[in-house]
């Protein structure tokens, strides 16, 4: 029986799998696809502390990998088909078959919520971006769009209208969902315009983004704004399908705090599947710190 298994192969589950390793836990990770989760769906991270030119998100990702297996983490590429976490033993069954553990640390993340419009996903990471923390460096100075009516979507518009020229925030109501705090600085902002009752309809653009179409919904007229970049704030989607049910949720995310402990014991969540106010490489990486300091302490009094 393992010490730990590690599900989920981005920034959590690599550093958790470091930490393990250096702590001498006997610690499986597995990945259904390849190291980096989300990191992988953008092109370079300008704000992960270490690299003042910026680091590209392939080499970040594979250096988290190379560095966790030179401490001799151990990690298998296998899809989870299913996890049994009630018990004082874990079950987790792959396709290859069977393992038990005395602890698990979920770092499944969440994936953003998309638009479903042409372009979107052909310029994803070259100008369609989910994180204006992430990314919203990279378009100083030009105009840019935001889409979404909720807090996230107010504050990301607060957020580049440091960095930007305009933004236009595209909404497809008349009312924002957002805290009326967020609405009021959004309104004062001078260079961002509301767009609001539209939808957009395409994103246009060859290499990079050029610009939106939008569609008023109201009387169906379409416009096209030129913009460099758009940035999609409509919501996240927390994976936590393989244990929905096993174990407190809050608003979709796994319930658990700065300890990462969870309300079944022996289990942590890292990560972006976690409850927490910001998701980023550098706090999930700190996570699964986190998370194996938190399995090591219930290993010692439990087993």
């Amino acid at each position: 029986m393992l010490d730990l298994i590690i599900v989920g192969g981005g920034p959590a589950g690599l550093n958790a799998a470091l930490y393990a390793a250096r702590a001498g836990l006997d610690a499986v990770l597995f990945e259904k696809m390849f190291a980096g989760g989300q990191m992988m769906t953008t092109t370079t991270f300008e704000n992960y502390i270490g690299f003042p030119n910026g680091v590209a998100a392939v080499d970040l990702a594979l250096n988290m990998e190379e560095q966790a297996k030179n401490a001799g983490a151990k990690i298998l590429y296998e899809e989870i088909e299913s996890v049994e976490l009630g018990g004082k033993v874990k079950k987790v069954k792959t396709a290859g078959g069977e393992y038990e553990a005395k602890t698990v640390i979920l770092c499944t993340g969440a994936e953003p919520r998309t638009l479903g419009v042409d372009g979107e996903d052909r310029l994803r990471g070259m100008g369609v971006s989910y994180c204006a923390t992430c990314d919203g460096a990279f378009f100083k100075g030009k105009d840019v769009a935001v889409v979404g009516g909720g807090d996230t979507a107010l504050e990301d518009a607060l957020f580049l209208s440091r960095y930007c020229n305009k933004i236009y925030l595209i909404h497809r109501r008349d009312s924002f969902r957002g805290a009326k705090v967020l609405e009021d600085k959004v309104r004062e902002t001078e260079n961002i315009e509301l767009v609001l009752d539209t939808v957009v309809e395409k994103i246009e653009g060859e290499e990079t983004v050029t610009s939106v179409l939008v569609r008023n919904v109201k009387t169906d007229a379409c416009s096209e704004l030129a913009v460099s970049g758009i940035f999609v704030a409509v919501g996240t989607m927390p994976n936590t399908q393989l244990f929905d049910g096993q174990l407190e949720l809050d608003s979709g995310y796994v319930a658990a705090g700065e300890d990462t402990v969870t309300s079944v014991p022996g289990v942590y969540a890292a990560g972006d599947v976690r409850k927490k106010p910001l998701r980023q490489v550098i706090t999930a990486a700190a996570d699964g710190a986190v998370a194996v300091y938190s399995a090591a302490k219930y290993l010692d009094t439990e087993f």
